[in-house]
């Protein structure tokens, strides 16, 4: 059989009817046995251990049941050739679209598909399997008529557990700890998403490069370039960002992908520009023994990619030094991902609306934060301010954004009607848990319901939630079930 498979052969028991893509290696293929098709991913190597990687891979993602996971339907090994059958997505890449240019993706289309990419990689890795490798050519995208788009993230990479690094994302979206071969996290993850979404935004790689070594060295000492120097129309938050999420130190980054997407959502739709907040430092806490040992860093993950086999992940490189790698593990130990720190005790108020942890969702699925007045993410390991903000997104059905708005100080908050709000209904609540006030009704074409509280702890605090096209959709299909 020939390296590439032809329309009409048959392969595993798929009858092939065409190639997908341009790298030759997968292609649309009729079930043996149902009437369906399948993306069917054929190992063009032989070698054993290309063979069982991919095998594992498969192996780990068929675990995984998500909407925005392609799901592993089979695999096997035919004629000496490994092989994985997928579920087919009838779209394109994310990379296709940003070949198409700007026109092809708006700033609100980026950041639905962020969200949509964070669900399916968070799940993935509250499961064991980490996506190693996230960029534009592994989001998938159908865009059904009428409806929102359905986005996938495919090929992760590496399949297993928390731990050394088995094998290099694309040096393009490669995280620091990836290219010296130390140990890799979910905050492994939420650098190639930041170097995705910043080309998704700008049209460019953070780190271009002229050759594999300029990549290389950007990856591991430049500073996080600013996207509003690429494209000056994008709200200066954004760049506050991007830094974050490509800090040189896992420590520094957003804890998940979900946290991301969430500081992205804001920072691009959720308040007119700001002055950008100071970047974090991003200098690698990797203790390189001079040029000698950072030469040799580089030097070895430019042979992996020099030596990689054509559409194949290659092996790891070596961990520059003992030093090093203990450096950036016991970084990700001491770090803290889903604690609330100071604003623990106040979201405890709301157990079953907010999610308890940043890692995992809330009510209807929304993701929250810690952000400032102006949505701009913040720590929360710092005091308690006297006002405090969670800023958290949702899929649109019907929950957009929920905001809760807090002051630390003994002050009752009492929601008022915004200006240019529609108010179609204003009324006390009373529920088993309390008792408050509710407006709601419709400002710039989205639904809009303001709450508060006036008994027990929760009165100092506000909930201001958004969505739909009217405040009384948005009451109908929200507050009867909210957990208020």
């Amino acid at each position: 059989m020939t390296a590439e498979l032809l329309p009409g052969m048959v392969f595993a028991g798929y009858t092939v009817e065409s190639r997908l893509g341009e790298s030759g290696s997968v292609y649309l293929a009729g079930h043996p046995r149902l009437p369906r098709r399948d993306a069917l991913k054929v190992l063009a190597a032989s070698d054993a251990a290309a063979r069982a990687r991919l095998l594992r891979e498969a192996e780990a993602v068929a675990r995984l049941d998500h909407p925005n996971i392609v799901a592993v339907h089979d695999r096997g090994i035919d004629q000496g050739r490994a092989w994985v059958a997928m579920r087919f997505v009838d779209g394109v890449d994310a990379a296709a679209l940003i070949r198409r240019g700007p026109a092809a993706l708006p700033t609100a289309r980026v950041v639905d598909i962020v969200d949509q990419v964070a669900r399916g990689v968070d799940a993935a890795a509250a499961a064991g399997v980490l996506h190693g490798d996230i960029k534009p050519a592994n989001i998938l995208i159908e865009s059904p008529a009428g409806q929102r788009d359905r986005v996938f993230v495919t090929d992760f990479g590496i399949a297993g557990n928390p731990g050394p690094a088995a094998t290099p994302a694309t040096v393009a979206y490669a995280a620091p700890e990836q290219l010296a071969g130390v140990a890799l996290d979910a905050r492994t993850a939420v650098y190639g998403l930041g170097c995705t979404l910043f080309e998704l935004l700008t049209g460019t790689k953070p780190f271009p490069g002229t050759t594999v070594d300029d990549v290389v060295r950007g990856h591991l000492y430049a500073p996080a370039p600013r996207a509003t120097d690429r494209v000056p129309a994008l709200p200066p938050e954004i760049d506050a960002v991007l830094g974050r999420a490509l800090a040189k130190n896992p420590g520094e980054r957003f804890s998940s992908c979900g946290a991301l997407a969430a500081a992205t959502r804001a920072a691009l739709l959720g308040s007119p520009p700001n002055p950008a907040a100071p970047l974090p430092n991003r200098r690698l806490p990797i203790a390189l023994a001079g040029l000698a040992i950072a030469a040799a860093v580089i030097a070895a993950a430019i042979a992996v990619v020099r030596h990689e086999p054509s559409g194949e992940p290659a092996a790891a490189p070596p961990i520059a030094s003992t030093t090093a790698a203990a450096s950036m593990t016991t970084s990700a130990k001491n770090t803290a991902t889903t604690s609330w720190g100071s604003y623990q005790h106040t979201v405890a108020y709301f157990t079953g609306l907010l999610p308890q942890t940043q890692d995992v969702q809330g009510y209807k699925g929304i993701r929250c934060s810690a952000v400032n007045r102006e949505l701009q993410p913040v720590s929360v390991a710092e005091q308690l301010p006297d006002r405090f903000w969670v800023s958290c997104t949702g899929d649109a059905a019907p929950v957009e954004r929920l905001t809760m708005n807090c002051t630390s100080v003994d002050q009752r908050y009492l929601v008022q009607p915004l200006n240019g709000m529609r108010v179609e209904g204003d009324q006390k609540w009373q529920r088993p848990s309390g008792t408050g006030r509710i407006i709601w009704g419709t400002r710039n074409d989205r639904g809009l319901l303001l709450i508060d509280f006036d008994r027990g702890n929760r009165t100092s605090c506000g909930i201001e939630v958004v969505g739909l096209t009217s405040g009384s959709d948005l009451y109908d299909r929200w507050w009867p079930g909210a957990p208020l």
